[in-house]
């Protein structure tokens, strides 16, 4: 399998699976597809973390943020493999619970990923909210 294929695979699927178990209280598989070597940066629609200590805390808090997942679907817009590096850029479509209210919501973001022992990790995540008039929403 190329790198590519392999790549869009484990978003498809790994890292997508990881996504809608967060929306849904468990930040369990998120450990598993970020990375734990420096450099790791987030900024995320709520909380920015520039090391891997901070992003474990931000993913811990968006645990307890968020519960009942119901839907994500991911508009792939952008992406490029080269080597052990590869990015993405997407639209994340979630409805999910937030703080006991029920909410719809569209990020647009970018996230960059490196492959390490043979698994692909997020290094970085940039994530805001959708401004256009018929999506999007804060979280």
């Amino acid at each position: 399998m190329d790198d590519e294929r392999e790549f869009l695979d484990w978003f498809a699927t790994t890292w997508l699976l990881a996504e809608e178990a967060l929306h849904d209280g468990d930040a369990g598989p998120r450990f598993e597809t970020w990375s734990t070597n420096a450099p790791v940066t987030l900024y995320g629609a709520w909380l920015n973390a520039t090391n891997v200590q901070q992003a474990h805390e931000v993913f811990r808090s968006l645990e307890r943020s968020l519960s009942d997942f119901v839907d994500e679907q991911i508009d792939l817009i952008a992406h490029g493999v080269s080597g052990d590096l590869a990015y993405t850029v997407h639209r994340e479509h979630t409805r999910t619970t937030v703080r006991g209210e029920v909410s719809d919501y569209v990020l647009r973001t970018t996230q960059v990923y490196r492959r390490e022992d043979g698994t692909w990790k997020v290094v970085h995540r940039h994530a805001d909210p959708d401004p256009s008039p018929t999506e999007g929403g804060s979280p």
